[in-house]
């Protein structure tokens, strides 16, 4: 019998040893045997095992006892995230001998990570953020952090959904600790890498609504990252006239001007703009506006046009694709496909010398570095990007954000010349496509 046959049916596999047939006979034989106690979250959870072409789509209802070293880690708008470790582990695959799931587990149990809800969250954005994370986390690439299943708080009877454990944490904390051994390398990687993911979003036709460097999460930051927090996440063309939507919520500095000033609804350009801030926050160390208060003032001004000050020996092709991105015009932006294109260009032009010693992106990258060594030996009482001060009223986690009258968004008064004079500079360069048309 082939390796990739079942031995119980005869039927080939869906994918590495799992038979969908057979596995959702015993999902469904198991219905009766467990409950979350809500019909929605049963009804999701089930529909998740009887559709599970593969092992990790087999989200499941774990009993709250069977983590253990419960401790809260950190805290976000809407709620709190806990480490934990789960006595049992994720399904592996059926263990036909002995009846029963195998599963990838540990001596002292799996790393998890418990994302629990506050009281004042309403259940349907509760359900809207598991669905929307789940189908992310279906999707190619590891788009979004791994998604176990869920749970429930005994005391506060919370639901809980039970995540991968990130263990290098989010990408501001890696920033902020790690910054100066970060070379262009691995800058042109994370830009790469979030680009990728944020395309495969947008191609589930979802917006994130609340991309920002504490969403963005990783094992190891120098193999890989995914996306989290789909709570604002929202499938487009669902909810058109839901008024609570209105709300503005998210991280000042990361919020599109038009989604601030209420021209607009929440678009996938406005994912594309947060994007620019992140890039930015990536090739300088310093997250926006860190030295003053994120109130109705700096909502008012981004409107107008205020933008973080990209040091001027950042590469120019990169200031480029920062500044595209977080153009006031949002029909100028560009798409997360055209970022992804542009910058695997980019990267493959440094990483392969021999190929691409005179390509513009090593000539600017290497003058960028001389300047960056010759700061650091000529004065050593240079302040590093990671020593600057955080206002008190520098917010950086998400929060309501409802300002009235705030202006029509606009560029600052040099910003379309400036851009405009960076795509000639570079429109010669040779691509394979016109980086001039994302």
């Amino acid at each position: 019998m082939s390796s990739c046959t079942c031995p119980e049916c005869n039927l080939e596999y869906s994918k590495y040893n799992w038979c969908k047939p057979c596995n959702s006979k015993r999902f469904q034989n198991d219905f009766n045997n467990w409950t979350s106690g809500n019909d929605k979250i049963d009804k999701f959870i089930q529909d998740a095992q009887l559709n599970a072409d593969i092992n990790w789509e087999a989200i499941e209802w774990i009993s709250y006892d069977r983590f253990k070293d419960v401790k809260q880690i950190g805290k976000g708008g809407f709620g709190t995230i806990h480490y934990a470790r789960w006595n049992g582990g994720p399904i592996k695959e059926w263990d036909i001998e002995n009846q029963q799931w195998k599963r990838y587990q540990y001596e002292d149990g799996v790393k998890v990570a418990l994302k629990k809800f506050d009281n004042f969250v309403n259940f349907n954005d509760v359900l809207n953020e598991m669905v929307i994370h789940f189908k992310t986390y279906c999707s190619e690439d590891d788009t979004s952090i791994g998604f176990y299943g869920i749970t429930q708080d005994p005391e506060t009877h919370s639901y809980m959904m039970v995540l991968d454990y990130a263990s290098d944490g989010n990408l501001r904390e890696y920033l902020k600790i790690n910054f100066n051994n970060i070379n262009w390398k691995h800058k042109l990687y994370i830009l790469l890498e979030l680009s990728l993911r944020l395309k495969n979003i947008h191609e589930l036709d979802i917006v994130h609504q609340d991309f920002h460097p504490g969403n963005i999460l990783s094992y190891n930051f120098k193999g890989g990252l995914e996306i989290s927090d789909f709570g604002l996440s929202k499938l487009i063309g669902t909810n058109p006239n839901n008024p609570e939507k209105k709300n503005i919520f998210g991280v000042l500095p990361y919020i599109a001007p038009e989604v601030l000033s209420g021209d607009e609804e929440y678009t996938k350009a406005a994912d594309v703009y947060s994007y620019g801030i992140i890039a930015y926050e990536i090739v300088t160390g310093i997250p926006p506006y860190p030295d003053i208060p994120h109130d109705e003032d700096l909502a008012m001004k981004i409107c107008n046009g205020l933008r973080p000050k990209i040091p001027f020996h950042i590469p120019k092709l990169i200031t480029r694709i920062i500044m595209r991105c977080w153009d006031a015009r949002v029909t100028h932006r560009p798409t997360f496909k055209g970022l992804r294109d542009e910058l695997d260009k980019y990267r493959n032009d440094y990483l392969y010398e021999e190929k691409n010693k005179d390509s513009e992106i090593r000539i600017q990258i290497k003058k960028a570095e001389e300047f960056s060594a010759n700061q650091e030996s000529t004065n050593t009482t240079t302040t590093t990007p990671l020593n600057y001060q955080t206002h008190p009223q520098a917010i950086y986690t998400s929060r309501l954000l409802n300002y009235s009258k705030l202006p029509k968004p606009k560029n600052e008064e040099n910003f379309e010349r400036e851009l405009e004079e960076l795509t000639k500079s570079f429109s010669q360069i040779n691509t394979n496509d016109d980086i001039g048309e994302f």
